[in-house]
């Protein structure tokens, strides 16, 4: 198969004798990835029980992982077209196996930090060799499709599944179990990796360029700190100053890709209507849904007291929607332009925070679950199309670098979600709850910033007072989610109008 730009791609010119067992060796590291972006949120009790790291240490051990992930998927997405996919989608799994047999037994906070930064090194190598392998093994648009929304779907899966697999484990193992699950996943992938997933590279590679990749890192990993201390602590030196470094090395960064005869990313792409739409679908799509689980577990545990377990079960049916209407969707964009589907899906995202809006304050789990459930139709789709678009809109040769993109898309769009969505929830919580008097100053600030704060401080209060507080703050935090919601309405009607005039061309 020749590419457009009339380079011959590798892996086209072989055909694959059985694509769709490539597809599904290359699901384990997909569902892995998936699964562990949730399932560490369980753990943190039982490992700040066992290894009694400090409030900072703490931090750095949820957050190692992706401020290194987010910095390095486009370099590692460039590296797989320089010196292939497969070969890097291996050293990848190897190392991520490794380290998380480590990070399972890692007997001090700094080790676990340490282990976790390496598993966002290695972790970098996996989602984008997938999906650019994905490209050169699915030459037939309609069967790449399909291809694409199982991989998404495996994404929805994972997400459903770390809830549920964290609750089990931590319920019948140590914390460092949810690390040791990595291995019995990447193992059948390295044994049949190399027998089933045909090598893909960029038949014309440029050299490897350090100085562009220390730009690119030092790009995406202060811009998602920044975000996350934006979300927690509010404007401040500390925030402002990690986006400001951002920008300026993102500046440095595009000013040496277009000066470069082979760039480590071809920024020109971004002049592709079609690609950009795209990028910003996924983007949305992700912030939409995980803006909105961060809420709706929440609520499911904090207002309506069930265990994480059943939170995450009741989720199932939302998640499950998201992949079926991934699938679906393949045959609809036959008959409808991507355009038209793109839109579409975000404004279903538009009406499941409109069901939350309509329900008010005192929403119930039933019209939570149906809004999640209506969510989940809209990301579905919106993800499969805009992940095709993405890929087929650049040269086989470049899909490395174009999954690359996709991917840093999706951890913006995660990170977003959760920072503007959550921050705003946490304003009006705040705004609202009412802390009762005689309590001790500690216990005052932690009833008054977080609602899981108001309820744990509850717990050690007589019946009155505390009924009292879990009242306030339950009430506050549903106000939240209400004006939350509003918000993610407008945000998806504007995102489906970009979509729409941006996506027009595309067939």
């Amino acid at each position: 198969m020749t590419s457009t730009n009339g380079a011959r791609a590798q892996a086209p010119a072989s055909p694959v004798s059985h694509p769709w067992a490539a597809l599904a060796v290359l699901m384990l590291p997909v569902l892995l990835v998936a699964v562990d972006n949730t399932v560490l949120a369980f753990a943190v009790p039982a490992i700040s029980e066992a290894l009694r790291p400090g409030g900072t240490e703490l931090l750095w051990i949820v957050d190692a992982y992706p401020l290194i992930l987010a910095g390095l998927l486009v370099p590692m997405g460039s590296l797989g077209d320089r010196v292939g996919r497969r070969r890097l989608l291996l050293i990848g799994s190897s190392g991520f196996a490794l380290i998380s047999a480590l990070a399972a037994f890692a007997p001090t906070a700094h080790l676990l930090i340490g282990a976790r930064a390496a598993l966002g090194f290695f972790g970098a190598m996996l989602m984008p060799a997938t999906l650019s392998l994905i490209r050169n093994i699915f030459v037939d648009p309609h069967q790449r499709r399909t291809a694409i929304a199982i991989w998404a779907a495996g994404f929805s899966g994972g997400a459903a599944l770390g809830p549920i697999v964290g609750g089990f484990l931590l319920e019948h193992y140590w914390w460092g179990s949810v690390f040791l699950m990595a291995v019995p996943v990447l193992v059948p992938l390295l044994a049949l990796g190399p027998v089933l997933v045909p090598e893909s590279c960029d038949p014309q590679p440029g050299p490897v360029d350090p100085v562009s990749i220390a730009l690119a890192l030092g790009t995406m990993a202060p811009l998602v700190y920044g975000i996350k201390r934006l979300a927690e602590h509010g404007a401040g030196p500390g925030s402002v100053l990690p986006v400001v470094v951002a920008l300026l090395m993102g500046y440095g960064f595009v000013h040496r890709q277009l000066r470069r005869p082979v760039p480590l990313l071809d920024v020109r792409l971004f002049t592709n209507p079609v690609f950009t739409g795209s990028v910003a679908a996924n983007l949305l799509s992700v912030f939409s849904l995980v803006g909105f689980i961060f809420f709706v577990s929440q609520h499911l545990q904090l207002v309506s007291g069930r265990s994480p377990m059943e939170a995450g079960v009741l989720l199932v049916p939302g998640l499950a929607v998201t992949v079926v209407a991934g699938l679906a969707v393949v045959r609809v964009v036959r008959h409808v332009r991507p355009a038209r589907v793109v839109a579409g899906a975000l404004l279903l995202n538009a009406v499941g925070y409109g069901v939350v809006l309509v329900s008010g304050q005192a929403g119930s789990d039933v019209g939570l679950l149906l809004a999640f459930v209506v969510l989940g139709a809209g990301v579905g789709a919106a993800e499969t199309i805009s992940n095709d678009l993405i890929l087929s809109s650049v040269p086989a040769a470049k899909a490395g670098a174009a999954s690359a993109v996709s991917e840093t898309a999706y951890e913006l769009g995660a990170v977003l979600g959760t920072a503007v969505l959550g921050s705003i929830l946490t304003a009006v919580y705040r705004g609202n709850v009412v802390v009762p008097d005689g309590l001790s100053a500690q216990d005052a600030r932690a009833a008054g910033e977080t609602l899981g704060g108001a309820t744990e401080v509850a717990g050690g209060l007589p019946d009155q007072p505390a009924q009292a507080l879990l009242d306030s703050a339950r009430q506050a935090f549903d106000s939240g989610v209400v004006i939350t919601a509003a918000i993610g309405v407008v945000l998806m009607v504007v995102a489906a109008a970009i979509a729409s005039r941006t996506l027009r061309t595309a067939r």
